[in-house]
């Protein structure tokens, strides 16, 4: 992998804070790495502070710097007790980070407030805060971890108790901006190695594992000149925005990390197959073909469409989407939705102008045949070659399932008699008395029509189906509920033998 990954180096934008601020970016074939150069208050350059840990949300600290300078606030409050009411969000939790505790001879402090979350919507907290009691449980002689287990179990409406320490103010420094990016994740921190200091600035790092990122253009920052850059985190919590100085250092800069970025892929297809063999004892079960972000169409709340990002796996028999990507089994087994391949078809693939103007937006779209009805996706991806590959991978994955399922049996109604009908990828259609028989006798078979007998079919969206076979007639079949999946497994089986016939007539 080496051999075949990109290096570069050079000086870029980073957008922090709501603004530009110049980094020097080196790329190697797993990380990229963040320097930024800063100012740096000597009064505090020695100070060495407790441990830290994020709860409920946010992103991890370093163990030796604080990210929040101690903010103005109401001196009526200073040594007051408050009690203040958090309401956790469904998905980032308080959105605190916490220090101290019983074993560092401190009460348990905030230590930063992540903008944008639930303890910063209250507006009455701050860094500083000590935190005496969380729902009535008193964490004035807690240690550290209890602090944080207490905090966890809060549930949804979390009551603090507070009371702001002057103090212990002096301990909470700034600390470098590029900490604000984040990026803890898959167990694997992305450090923020401590300011080294050079007369009166210091360089900061950032490490970024490119494992599982997600390497985008215009996805949360709209950018017409085609300079900027996205990098998203595996859990989808963190990201980082990199400008160019023209559309060309972008390119190069874009297609450098994209680079590295689907040659790691291929790596983490091999391990999660690996571990689904572990798991299967030997045994091969599901198996991963090909896996990545993509941006998926959705509608805001004003009907308006946007773009959110979704990992998107192909196994052998599943099409299955995740807000974050996945790494353990447990993750694997919770997906945000799953289609079966079998019932999935590609039904678009191009490009069209993009809303903003000067580029184009490549995209492809599904449609899967479900209980639910027709469900469909609009997918965009980035390049040219992640165009063709997804939809070929789509393309190739439905016929494979096709060849690996090879037929589907299910109970219908015909004729107001309750038979069974089986759909063979090589036999056909063939429609069978539903009484139970023997072991040794097979049941009676009512018809039973090839593939080329078949004229047209058509369904009424709920239930029922029609399968017409020319000159022997029109077959009306009640299917108990959505016609959907079985007619989108015909078109396939229909696909794969029609694909397999020109591979065949193309072959010396």
């Amino acid at each position: 992998m080496a051999d075949a990954s990109l290096s570069r180096k050079g000086v870029l934008e980073v957008y922090l804070g709501h603004q530009w601020s110049k980094v020097q970016v080196s790329l190697d074939e797993d990380t990229l790495t963040l320097s930024l150069e800063e100012n740096v208050d000597k009064s505090n350059s020695n100070l060495i502070q407790p441990n830290s840990k994020t709860v409920n949300g946010g992103s991890s600290e370093n163990a030796n710097t604080i990210s929040n300078e101690t903010p103005q606030l109401p001196d009526s409050i200073a040594g007051q007790k408050r009690r203040i009411v958090v309401t956790k969000e469904e998905q980032n939790g308080l959105g605190i980070s916490i220090k101290g505790g019983k074993e560092n001879k401190m009460p348990i402090l905030i230590s930063k407030i992540f903008k944008g979350m639930a303890a910063d919507k209250t507006e009455k907290l701050y860094v500083g805060d000590a935190i005496l009691s969380v729902n009535g449980e008193d964490l004035r002689d807690a240690t550290h971890d209890d602090a944080v287990k207490a905090l966890k179990r809060a549930g949804h409406t979390v009551q603090l108790e507070v009371k702001y320490l002057r103090e212990v103010t002096p301990y909470f420094r700034k600390a470098s901006a590029l900490s604000d990016i984040g990026w803890g994740t898959m167990g694997n921190e992305s450090p923020s190695k401590p300011p080294t200091q050079a007369g009166k600035s210091c360089w900061s790092e950032k490490i970024i594992p490119l494992r599982l990122c997600y390497v985008c253009q215009n996805l949360t920052m709209p950018d017409t000149d085609q300079r900027t850059f996205e990098l998203h985190s595996p859990d989808g919590r963190s990201s980082c925005v990199l400008r160019c100085d023209d559309p060309a250092a972008m390119a190069n800069w874009f297609n450098a990390v994209h680079a590295n970025v689907s040659l790691l892929a291929e790596h983490n297809v091999i391990e999660v197959n690996q571990m689904w063999l572990a798991f299967s004892r030997g045994e091969m079960g599901q198996e991963v073909k090909y896996m990545g972000w993509l941006a998926e169409q959705i509608h805001n709340e004003q009907g308006n469409p946007t773009w959110r990002p979704i990992f998107v796996a192909i196994t052998d028999r599943e099409f299955l989407l995740f807000e974050k990507a996945p790494i353990t089994k447990e993750d694997w087994d919770n997906s945000l939705q799953s289609h079966a391949l079998i019932a999935t078809r590609l039904v678009h693939s191009g490009k069209h102008n993009s809303p903003l103007g000067n580029f184009d937006i490549l995209t492809f779209g599904t449609r899967t045949g479900s209980r639910q009805g027709v469900e469909a996706h609009v997918f965009r991806t980035e390049t040219q070659q992640d165009l063709s590959v997804w939809s070929r991978m789509l393309v190739q994955g439905a016929h494979s399932a096709a060849l690996l399922v090879k037929e589907v049996n299910c109970a219908v109604r015909w004729q107001g008699r309750d038979v069974k009908l089986n759909v063979h990828y090589d036999s056909g259609f063939t429609l069978y008395e539903g009484k139970p028989v023997p072991e040794d006798r097979k049941p009676e078979i009512i018809w039973q029509f090839p593939y080329d007998r078949l004229r047209m079919s058509g369904d009424d969206g709920h239930r029922l189906l029609w399968l017409d076979f020319g000159q022997d007639g029109e077959q009306e079949l009640d299917l108990h509920g959505s016609p959907k999946p079985l007619v989108f497994i015909v078109h396939t089986f229909l696909s794969a033998k029609i694909s397999r016939l020109k591979l065949t007539a193309c072959s010396p």
